[in-house]
């Protein structure tokens, strides 16, 4: 095919569009499970497969190559079934950023800010009352909240500690927080199995659980000792205290989980800023530039005398 007096081959260009497809999916599907363990198994077990291929390859190793091929389809199958749950939350994100927009989360309409849910959860950790809360992200918690008691409620500290306190009838399972509201209360998520977690307490695995199955960002504070943990991706991480350090990492995890989006004066103001910024950098740039020019100035008309 000739256009414009250039040559172009077709089946080279189909060829181009192909491994362009197969690049995006499988960046796609590893970014969806990075941090999984079927993510790091899909990553070690693709590395391992490819240099054994170009093993067999190179060396014209006919009888391995097709025992390598053949563990491969095998390896495929029994990955959908060992990592169903990892799976299960990959296509749930994929549907998700397909089909659902992203929360945002504004300063009014009763919704919380991240700052003001910080401080309530602080609160809890101080007076050890366990909780659990899980904010909805990209993939629904509709779910996990209709086991529950839905409230859609305006969350507050005196609501918060209402729930969470023995023996009120809301104090257990957790609570489903959308778009900056309290959805529903006492809902059940699902326990993970995770040897390593044969230790903490219920809450912890509930939170782990559901942190397998979606990406919500999940929060738990401990009955026994009031320390705060946040649970995302499939994995816990705990803090020791409720100290101005660890305030901040949660309030850089619940800020992650609910992003702001500003209103339309706040972005005026920051384009005014942005341009008044730029134009003082530039005439601070001329100033500097004129002293200097005169100084050269100087020193050729001192020379030439």
């Amino acid at each position: 095919m000739t256009y414009a007096g250039i040559t172009f081959d077709m089946a080279l260009l189909n060829d181009v569009i192909q491994i362009f497809i197969l690049y995006l999916v499988f960046y796609w599907v590893l970014r969806a499970a990075k941090g999984s363990r079927f993510g790091q198994v899909l990553t070690g077990g693709g590395m391992l497969f490819a240099a054994l291929i170009a093993f067999t390859y190179l060396f014209h190793f006919d009888v391995l190559s097709r025992i390598v091929k053949g563990l491969l389809l095998y390896f495929a199958l029994s990955s959908v079934v060992i990592f169903q749950p990892e799976i299960r939350r990959i296509l749930a994100t994929i549907g998700s950023l397909l089909f659902q927009d992203r929360n945002r989360y504004m300063n009014f309409h009763g919704r919380i800010t991240p700052e003001l849910l910080t401080t309530y959860i602080c609160k809890l950790a101080q007076r050890k009352m366990g909780a659990l809360l899980a904010i909805e992200r990209g993939i629904s918690l509709s779910g996990y909240e209709i086991s529950g008691v839905m409230l859609d409620a305006i969350i507050s500290a005196e609501l918060l500690l209402s729930i969470f306190k023995e023996p009120m009838p809301l104090h257990d399972g957790g609570v489903v927080i959308r778009h900056g509201r309290l959805s529903s209360a006492h809902c059940l998520f699902p326990v993970s199995v995770r040897t390593e977690l044969s230790e903490s307490g219920m809450r912890h695995r509930a939170a782990v659980g559901l942190s397998e199955e979606t990406d919500a960002l999940v929060v738990v504070v401990s009955e026994e000792t009031g320390r705060v943990s946040v649970a995302y991706n499939g994995r816990l991480i705990r803090y020791p205290d409720v100290e101005e350090n660890s305030q901040a990492a949660l309030l850089r995890w619940i800020r992650k989980a609910m992003p702001r989006q500003k209103t339309i004066y706040e972005r005026l103001g920051d384009w005014f800023n942005q341009r008044r910024e730029k134009t003082a950098r530039l005439f601070g740039r001329s100033h500097k530039a004129v002293p200097a020019a005169e100084e050269s100035a100087a020193a050729k008309e001192g020379t030439s005398k």
